[in-house]
């Protein structure tokens, strides 16, 4: 479990909120509470004692370099412990930030350099068979149309994540 002052930066989805829904439904400790459906473009992002005006300037900006896109969300997946959806569209969004912060690693190194651009539908599905309804339910629900239109970084508080900004997409004010 992260500590306080873990920040992120994230590509919040609300339209996919059913599939995490159909997670919570099946066990409710899959599911993260307080943490919407989202894609990590950068996860740990800096530590909030040392997040700077600069690093907020470069998350709007950055932002602002991508249009806003539809998304349509069509697989499911697998991973020892973990049941996604892929969003490949936003890979070169993720890709940008893991280039503009290239001191930071991704998930810790834990997914490689270069994790996928994925929603995280159930975390700590280690009973095969909760993950197979969960990967069941789920594909039940694909394909789902979403829209990506904005970037927020969060923070970590004693009471969960906060927003501390939200940068829209393709927003030339931002740069």
């Amino acid at each position: 479990m992260p500590a306080p002052g873990t920040t992120a930066v994230v590509m919040l989805l609300p339209d996919a909120a059913p599939l995490l829904d159909a997670a919570w439904r099946i066990d409710p400790a899959l599911v993260r509470p307080g943490v919407p459906a989202h894609v990590s473009l950068l996860y740990p992002f800096v530590p909030e004692p040392e997040l700077t005006g600069q690093d907020e300037k470069n998350v709007r900006c950055l932002a602002a370099s991508f249009p806003a896109a539809d998304l349509l969300l069509e697989d499911v997946v697998t991973a020892p412990g973990f049941v996604a959806v892929p969003v490949p569209e936003l890979q070169p969004i993720v890709d940008a930030f893991h280039a503009q912060w290239s001191g930071l690693r991704p998930y810790g190194g834990r997914f490689g350099a270069r994790p996928a651009a994925h929603v995280t539908v159930a975390m700590g599905a280690d009973d095969p068979a909760a993950a197979g309804r969960v990967r069941a339910e789920v594909g039940d629900l694909l394909p789902l149309r979403t829209r990506a239109a904005a970037v927020q970084l969060v923070a970590l508080t004693q009471d969960g994540w906060r927003p501390r900004l939200t940068a829209p997409l393709g927003d030339p004010g931002g740069r």
